[in-house]
């Protein structure tokens, strides 16, 4: 018997880097299938399963900003990314014969439904997996922020942050050797460390809807599923 999941309805947030694999731009498809295969194996768990992936593998909006442009003209961009990497994960979940809707935050009938609660909750019940494009919809908001607002909006236990690495560090581990792995941590200790898992306004987000946020390596196959039993290597950010 699988062991019982901690958690019923979840939200999954992906970086768009995590896609690239080890590509320098785009999306590995490998990649997204493996993604695909762990959000498949949750659902077989019964987990209902809502998605945000951001589009930085593609197109970052404070890119433009940076080099003197428009700031919303290049969120509005880097909205358009997220469409095309949500769409790549439906592909993937597809292929696996899991029923799968894209919700965008920007109207494009053509391509995708349109994101409402009332949707989200609607295909939740039928047992689909949700993935949600455009961000928030607005500009200055990052994705992050997209992907604590939408799990408040569905009624997510839990906020999954796929990142490079196995949790939350001190510093970047990659850069500091030095650097040491917390294994829970408080909304707030995170907002007063100053600790760069999600940017501000998400985890205030979080931590004002009591939603934990509990951080993991992306890139462990089985990694999603293993932490949804009480298993795995992540940080936990709860203040229960």
């Amino acid at each position: 018997m699988p062991a019982e999941p901690l958690y019923k309805r979840v939200l999954l947030k992906a970086s768009g880097e995590a896609l690239m694999g080890n590509q320098g731009f785009g999306i590995d498809v490998t990649v997204v299938d493996r993604i695909a295969s762990d959000i498949a194996a949750a659902r077989a768990m019964g987990v209902e399963v809502g998605v945000v992936v951001g589009g930085g593998n593609i197109f970052r909006g404070v890119a433009v900003a940076s080099k003197g442009g428009d700031r919303v003209t290049g969120d509005h961009m880097g909205m358009l990314a997220t469409v095309i990497n949500a769409l790549a994960l439906a592909t993937s979940l597809r292929k696996l014969e899991i029923d799968t809707v894209v919700l965008s935050a920007i109207a494009m009938p053509e391509i995708c439904e349109s994101f409402s609660q009332r949707a989200t909750l609607y295909h939740l019940s039928l047992g689909r997996v949700v993935i949600f494009a455009g961000g928030t919809g607005n500009p200055f908001f990052t994705t992050d922020s997209a992907a604590a607002l939408r799990a408040a909006e569905m009624g997510a236990q839990a906020i999954f942050k796929g990142t490079q690495v196995d949790g939350i560090y001190s510093a970047d581990p990659k850069k500091d050797p030095t650097a040491t792995r917390f294994e829970r941590l408080t909304h707030s200790e995170v907002l007063d460390k100053g600790l760069a898992v999600m940017d501000v306004s998400a985890v205030a987000l979080a931590r004002e809807n009591s939603i934990p946020i509990i951080v993991f390596s992306i890139h462990e196959k089985g990694g999603f599923t293993d932490i949804l039993t009480g298993g795995g290597r992540a940080t936990i950010v709860t203040d229960n």
